[in-house]
């Protein structure tokens, strides 16, 4: 049994005990978040109406926060003097799926 959930505005295939990475979501270590369900396949079963996706929970725990690549920006103009160097870092957490109840 899988699942395509909706996880930090993108979409994931998960199952249980998958670990993943999403998007910065709020919790400690050890706390439960549900996850929007978008398509669950079980076996040959494949269901995507919305009205039935409404009674499935796809469960989580939060693992640990984590930092995605540092990414570095550099911006400059020709014969102006002008130089701009900037860099950032995604925050995101790493997730592990506990339950895929239908």
């Amino acid at each position: 049994m899988y699942a395509i959930v909706r996880a930090g505005g993108r979409q994931e295939k998960v199952a249980v005990g998958d670990v993943l990475i999403i998007d910065k979501v709020g919790g400690k270590a050890g706390d439960s978040i549900d996850l929007t369900p978008l398509l669950v396949v079980d076996g040959s079963t494949i269901t995507s109406d919305a009205d039935k996706l409404a009674k499935v929970t796809v469960k989580a725990e939060v693992v640990k926060p984590a930092k995605g690549p540092k990414i570095t920006i550099i911006k400059y103009k020709n014969k102006t003097g002008y130089k701009k160097r900037q860099g950032h870092r995604q925050h995101l957490t790493q997730v592990k799926i506990t339950a895929i109840d239908a």
